[in-house]
């Protein structure tokens, strides 16, 4: 069996994997339209706030230079605009400004103001980013502009909630979009681990998209095909095991009217061995088909119990144990073969078989067919259950094995919907394990 190999954090399932590709595109896409929205905001801004400046500065200086020195200090309020307003005086000490956007603020001011008012700019130092201006106006007055400026382009409160609402929306939608494409995928895995052409198990659904719904069909095409070959087999297998039947018992006729010998004591035996042979082949015909008998309710202890006192009748060591009180609906003659199978078989290797009933944790009925025999190597209990395969300690005339009886019991165990497990005992042995519901 292939061994599945994880390298690195990256998810294992294909839904994870295609979710944070999705995701991780989404959340990129938005954070470079985010970013570039930002910037050319950033930028208009900007622009629109200096022009506004250059404009507003250049009035408002030309307003003071023309008003008498007595009147100027009436109009300073009206001139105020938050983010500059006039002092008239020298202002306060500062240092020499050296950040990028004073640069920017004084160039725009330089540009704004006569060349005839000399101007200098100082940084004052203070909690926040502040710039001042000083110039001297016609009448030798001095006058300070006091730039506190205000953020390009505030951040609205409500903003961070919008963001963290958008990347939700991405995650759920993300989500839901990976769903809607394995989920199909999902379906088709579940479809041919399920797959058994001797079920009458529901076909996969053929709608959906066009290409959703081509694989389905393809599927399903696939599963009566293989049904259908199947079917042949089987119907090739009992044809010609019927057919056999009429040869061999002329030729053991034929072998009844000869001498007295050896070679026909050997011939007769070598005859039986076939026509044996031929029945199983038959038998197992029958049980690919083992949907053919109808389902009936069955008090399964009354049932075992029975089973096992038939064979104690002809001498067999054969024993239950275990009571359970539970009635099943199956399909009786197909479990009586199944469990007749499996007692021969331990009767054959082991020389005794224990029948034990009891229910699982989870209500269903297991019944279990112990034997003390050698046992089944553990690489091939799963070989065993198919057909025509046989250890090879049984390949002598003397076991008598076909190699159909486990295949038989395995088959008609599927077509009741149970199922069979074989497994090695401690202390030597093997145990048949039928769970039924």
């Amino acid at each position: 069996m292939a061994i599945m190999r994880r390298s690195g954090p990256w998810p294992r399932t294909m839904g994870a994997r295609l979710f944070l590709i999705l995701l991780t595109g989404l959340v990129i896409a938005q954070g470079l339209s985010l970013s570039l929205l930002f910037f050319e905001r950033y930028t208009a801004a900007k622009g629109v706030m200096y022009n506004t400046l250059e404009n507003e500065v250049a009035t408002s200086i030309a307003i003071l230079d023309r008003l008498p020195a007595d009147e100027r200090a009436d109009w300073l309020a009206r001139l105020d605009r938050g983010a500059y307003r006039f002092v008239l005086g020298p202002g306060l000490p500062g240092v020499p400004d050296t950040s990028e956007r004073g640069a920017e603020i004084a160039a725009k001011i330089r540009q704004a103001i006569d060349p005839r008012f000399p101007l200098t700019f100082d940084a004052i130092p203070s909690d926040g980013e502040r710039l001042q201006a000083h110039l001297t106006l016609s009448d030798g007055n001095p006058l300070t502009i006091d730039v506190s400026p205000r953020p390009i382009m505030p951040v609205a409160q409500w903003l961070p909630y919008v963001l963290v609402a958008q990347l939700i929306l991405l995650v759920l939608c993300s989500w839901f979009a990976v769903r809607q494409a394995i989920r199909p995928l999902e379906d088709l895995a579940h479809a041919a681990d399920a797959l058994d052409p001797n079920k009458n198990a529901p076909r996969l659904s053929e709608t959906g998209p066009s290409e959703v719904a081509y694989a389905a069909t393809a599927f399903n095409a696939m599963r009566d095909r293989i049904a259908h070959y199947l079917e042949e087999r089987v119907q090739i297998l009992a044809a010609i095991s019927h057919d056999l039947q009429t040869p061999i018992t002329r030729m053991k006729l034929r072998a009844e009217f000869a001498e007295d010998s050896v070679e026909k004591d050997k011939l007769l035996q070598d005859l039986t061995e076939i026509e044996r042979l031929v029945h199983e082949g038959i038998a197992y015909a029958r049980s690919a088909h083992g949907n053919a008998e109808k389902s009936t309710r069955v008090d399964i202890g009354s049932f075992m119990e029975s089973l096992v006192y038939d064979y104690q009748d002809t001498g067999k060591a054969v024993t239950i144990t275990g009571d359970i009180k539970a009635v099943i609906e199956t399909r009786p003659h197909a479990l009586r073969r199944i469990f007749t199978n499996l007692i021969d078989n331990a009767l054959k290797f082991g020389g005794s078989a224990d029948v034990h009933l009891e229910k699982d944790a989870k209500g269903a009925v297991v019944i279990s067919v112990l034997d003390r025999g050698p046992g089944i190597p553990e690489e091939q209990l799963e070989a065993v259950l198919q057909p025509f395969f046989r250890l090879e300690q049984s390949r002598n005339r003397g076991t008598g094995g076909t190699g159909l009886g486990l295949a038989i019991a395995q088959q008609l165990t599927l077509a009741i919907g149970a199922s069979l497990k074989l497994s090695n005992r401690e202390g030597g042995g093997l145990s048949a394990e039928i769970s039924i519901g």
